[in-house]
């Protein structure tokens, strides 16, 4: 199982066959929904809006407290949420977290791929690719 991470924006392509799916709580600008370029959004695991604006008011200085409360709201989740994550990453050799961020191992999506890997009994043991 291979857990990486991709922009939307980005340059570099997606891994034939990868299941890619969009992890921000926002649709991003300038794609229509009709004919999307990625097999799922799971907008239920992104931060809280609250979170999300506190965090951007001073992404450096809280990074830290960040990736705790983003952990907390995760892992009070009901798992009617989680549970189908679980199981796509599980039937997929290769899952894509797209997100529109311009630094994607500054966000949420890193935090939240830890995440999924321990779920998913992994650790950092999987292989950790970055698009």
């Amino acid at each position: 199982m291979d857990l990486q991470i991709g922009r939307i924006y980005g340059d570099e392509p997606v891994p034939p066959g990868a299941y890619c799916v969009l992890v921000d709580r926002l649709w991003p600008r300038g794609v229509r929904k009709e004919g999307a370029p990625w097999d799922a959004w799971w907008k239920d695991l992104t931060p809280s809006d609250a979170l999300r604006r506190w965090f951007h008011q001073d992404p450096e200085g809280r990074w830290e407290g960040f990736q705790r409360r983003y952990r907390e709201e995760l892992d009070a989740l009901d798992t009617e949420v989680t549970a189908p994550v679980l199981e796509a990453c599980r039937e997929h050799e290769t899952v894509v977290l797209l997100t529109a961020a311009r630094n994607p191992e500054r966000s949420h999506v890193r935090v939240l791929r830890q995440w999924l890997l321990e779920r998913l009994g992994g650790g950092e043991g999987l292989r950790r690719g970055a698009l």
